[in-house]
């Protein structure tokens, strides 16, 4: 129970980070957003990793 399966998680943290870089990004490039803008910054850094994913599908303007 102490050992770290770093074969099985390790992929997991690589998309989740790929996920939040991306969300990120797209937030600095986008001006406006369903809500505040302010408010997707928090839920793209906190809510992990459901936090990016509500952003693409919900907090993006089309």
């Amino acid at each position: 129970m102490d050992v770290i399966r770093w074969e099985l998680i390790l992929p997991i943290l690589i998309i989740e980070l790929i996920l939040i870089g991306l969300a990120l990004f797209d937030w600095f490039r986008t001006k406006e957003t369903n809500g505040p803008r302010w408010m997707w910054l928090f839920i793209i850094l906190i809510i992990n990793p459901f936090g990016p994913i509500l952003y693409f599908l919900i907090g993006r303007k089309h």
